[in-house]
This record gives structure tokens, C-alpha cells and sequence, in this order.
């Protein structure tokens, strides 16, 4: 009833999950990584237990195949699991048990296995796995393409309901990540999903904006608040953000027009730009003063 992908990225060493099924959010089910340790994605008749107990053998210092080998050997559910492993030095495990409903199945490459079962094509999980080694950019945007493929092949056979995507640092505390999305219940959960990836990275970019403006670079942070704005122009928090930080570079005028848009769109900002100290917004003042003129 799912394909799902699992990979580490050997330049960067992050790991990441990706999945799709026609089932009620599968994100909270299937996708189960941490930085420095491994990813899991367990599904078809889904022990979701496989995942803390698979990261938790990985982390004592286990490999993939064996912690494959613990997690099953004493299942009495086994034959109607899917599961795939993939460690921190990039080393994959993947069991398709003889129960799992056709089409089933899995195909594996360095530091990556695609999984499927309840497929309506067998072509879906060799074309995930060539969509993930032809890809480019980033660990995440990888995986995204993979799951495009895989719906492109065929997909479900009873369609498509939820998606996720999770990627982690190759080191770092066992709750951080770098994407964490999840589309619970959706008509195009991959379509969906790809609408959160491009908002998580204007929000990253944002983020990083507001770094600068702490260390008072404001002419960079204005750039970056731009960008964002850029990638999700019906977010009119970014919009509020960028015509600050314009303004605050030395563009008074395009600043005022990005925010006076912003309160357009949404009349909240406006009060809110009052309640700003100089110290979170250091144009606030002048931009409010200039809006009542």
C-alpha cells in the first residue's frame, strides 16, 4: 500500500526517508530517522515498532543488516512486513516479506533502498531508484524525485492519500532535523508535498535572514528576505519580513510598499508593526511613521 525511499547522502552524510501510500498519514507510521545514526521506513502490514527499535540497534553501534536480521528473526509477522535500513556509513538492509501484496518489492544501490508493495506496476521501485541516482542537489530534493517517479511508474493501486519527508544531520541531538513535512490527507499528497518543500526552503532562507539582522548585516539580510519572499509570494509573513529588512537596508520606499502590501493581505501586520521593538525590527518605526503620512 506504499513506496517509500531511504538513502544517506555520502558528501554530506544525511539521512533521509521519503514516502507515499494511499493511507491516512503515513508520515506518522513509516519515516523514522536520527543525525549520525540511520534511517528506517517500515510499512505494508507495518510494525511501526521497527523504527525506535532499529534506530536504538543502529545507535549501540549495530550495522544495517544485522539490525534487519534482530528485528525479524523472532516477528511472527514477518512475511507481511516491508522494511529497509540504512546506517550512518551508508550500508542498506531491506526485507519484502512473502505475504506483502504484489505488486511487491525492492531494489538497492550504495547507501540507498526504494521499496514498494500494493503497486499497480512493478516498474515503480526501479524507476524511483533511477530517478534518486540521476537526480541533483540536495539529499531532500533526491527523494522527492524518487517519490515523483514512483507515482509516474504507477504508483498505489488504489491511489494516493499521504505523503512525508524526513531528512537528518549527519551529526547533532537525536531530535534535530533538517526537513520534517508531512501531507496527511491529501487528493495529490506528492503535489502537496512538493508545495511544503518549496515553502520550507523560503521559511530556511528566512531564517537565515534573521540571523544576519542579529549580527546587523542588514544589506545581506535584506537580499535573503527577498529571496524568500521570492519563492512563496502568496506568504504574506515573508512579505512583512522582506519590506522590513528592505527598509532597514537604505530602500525606504520599496520597503513600505512590501509591507503596506503585506497589511493589504492581511491587517494584522499593522498592529503588529507598533508592538515591534527596535531590537527585533530596527525599521519598524520609520516604516509605521511613513505608512501613516
Amino acid at each position: 500500500m506504499t513506496y517509500s525511499i531511504v538513502a544517506r547522502d555520502p558528501d554530506t552524510g544525511e539521512l533521509g526517508v521519503a514516502v507515499q501510500s494511499h493511507w491516512f498519514s503515513v508520515g506518522s507510521i513509516v519515516p523514522w530517522a536520527r543525525p549520525g545514526v540511520g534511517a528506517v521506513a517500515t510499512q505494508a502490514n507495518a510494525e511501526v515498532a521497527y523504527g525506535p527499535r532499529a534506530l536504538e540497534l543502529l545507535a549501540r553501534g549495530s550495522d544495517a543488516e544485522s539490525t534487519l536480521a534482530r528485528l525479524v528473526e523472532k516477528d511472527r509477522g514477518a512475511a507481511g512486513r516491508q522494511v529497509a535500513i540504512v546506517d550512518a556509513a551508508g550500508r542498506v538492509a531491506v526485507h519484502t516479506g512473502a505475504q506483502c501484496i504484489p505488486f511487491a518489492g525492492h531494489i538497492t544501490d550504495e547507501s540507498v533502498s526504494c521499496q514498494a508493495n500494493i503497486m499497480a506496476s512493478e516498474r515503480v521501485w526501479p524507476a524511483m531508484i533511477d530517478a534518486f541516482g540521476s537526480a541533483a542537489g540536495t539529499l531532500t530534493s533526491r527523494l522527492f524525485a524518487a517519490l515523483q517517479a514512483g507515482e509516474q511508474a504507477g504508483g498505489d493501486m488504489r491511489g494516493r492519500q499521504s505523503a512525508a519527508i524526513l531528512v537528518v544531520p549527519a551529526d547533532g541531538e537525536p531530535w534535530r532535523s533538517l526537513v520534517s513535512l508531512r501531507v496527511e490527507d491529501n487528493p495529490e499528497p506528492i503535489h502537496e508535498l512538493g508545495r511544503l518543500l518549496a515553502l520550507h526552503d523560503a521559511y530556511a532562507i528566512a531564517g537565515r535572514a534573521d540571523e544576519l539582522v542579529n549580527q546587523r548585516r542588514y544589506g545581506e539580510a535584506a537580499r535573503l528576505y527577498r529571496e524568500a519572499s521570492s519563492l512563496a509570494p502568496t506568504s504574506h509573513e515573508l512579505l512583512f519580513w522582506a519590506g522590513l529588512g528592505v527598509a532597514q537596508a537604505g530602500d525606504m520606499e520599496r520597503g513600505v510598499v512590501d509591507v503596506r502590501t503585506a497589511i493589504e493581505m492581511h491587517a494584522g501586520w499593522r498592529a503588529l508593526l507598533a508592538r515591534l521593538p527596535p531590537e527585533v525590527a530596527p525599521s519598524a518605526a520609520a516604516v509605521l511613521a511613513r505608512l501613516d503620512e
